[in-house]
């Protein structure tokens, strides 16, 4: 048995298509298109790099894209001022702050003044809320883009075992939230739990969200699990001085035991900026007081 490789660039770019699709009906209801700002502090590379995606995904959708670019020097008042102004901006429909934030800013205090009808990265504490009792308004973006995968792969999830490898906010938690409403059985693992290989084993579902490069081997596996490997990790290459980026699952050892896997990059990587657009749309529908468009 071979794995079937999962494409979520595919995926990722039909998502896209029917959003765009819909902005033009919500511009002809309300005579405005919505509007995602990304707030940016500091020059981190990555986070700069991951900046530039979002807009240009944003514009291409036919979406308002507003940038605020601060200084690393940038306080925590000021951060929470602009948040502020955001919240108030009718124009905005989403606010997204880019983390890690400068050590002087609290993270926490920044993500809880967002507005949470506008949150969506789907982290405020009301959001969480939300999802922990059923509503699926704004969920975090990488947690919702797997399961997006997961259905469109297995449909019906009812009754399946599914191990979560990993507890973090952004994504552990809200997939185990996830899968629970999909009525699977759901295990949530780590890296301290014991005979953790045993737990992978009885589950036709795994999500791999641990970030420890190829830890889970083929062998951890079902013979015909379906595997979302959420890992991004940078190891060194063959050639000296060079880089390659791998999931938390040795999916080469991993290919000749499970029914479908993702890859590592082209996975789930391309399903988080498209449910950005996803959670970006719906905002602005509910805060028009429309009903958000089916299929999404």
């Amino acid at each position: 048995m071979t794995a079937e490789l999962i494409d979520g660039k595919a995926f990722a770019e039909g998502l896209r298509a029917r959003i765009a699709t819909a902005v033009p009906a919500f511009k002809a209801k309300t005579g405005r298109v919505p509007g995602l700002t990304v707030v940016l502090v500091g020059e981190d590379p990555a986070s700069n790099v991951y900046v530039r995606s979002k807009g240009k995904a944003t514009v291409a959708a036919g979406m308002e894209s507003g940038e605020h670019r601060l200084p690393e020097s940038t306080t925590q008042e000021e951060l929470l001022a602009l948040i502020h102004r955001l919240n108030k901006d009718d124009s905005v429909d989403g606010i997204l702050v880019q983390l890690p934030l400068p050590r002087q800013i609290d993270e926490h205090a920044v993500l809880a003044a967002i507005d949470p009808d506008k949150d969506v990265d789907g982290f405020h504490v009301v959001n969480v809320g939300r999802l922990g009792v059923g509503e699926r308004f704004l969920v975090p973006c990488t947690p919702l883009g797997s399961l997006m995968l997961l259905k469109d792969r297995l449909g019906d999830l009812s009754g399946m075992n599914a191990v979560v490898i990993g507890r973090s906010n952004i994504v552990g938690k809200p997939m185990a939230q996830l899968l629970l409403q999909e009525s699977c059985t759901v295990t949530i693992a780590h890296s301290r739990t014991r005979n953790l290989p045993d737990v992978v084993r009885q589950a036709d579902i795994v999500v791999a969200a641990v970030g420890r490069p190829e830890m889970v081997k083929g062998d951890w596996l079902k013979p015909g699990a379906t595997v979302i490997d959420v890992g991004i990790n940078r190891v060194p290459a063959e050639t000296e001085g060079k880089t390659r980026i791998v999931g938390d699952v040795d999916t080469a050892s991993a290919m000749s035991h499970v029914a479908a896997i993702t890859p590592v990059p082209g996975g789930v990587g391309p399903m988080t900026i498209a449910v950005l657009l996803r959670n970006t749309l719906v905002a602005a529908h509910v805060r028009a007081g429309m009903a958000p468009p089916e299929g999404l």
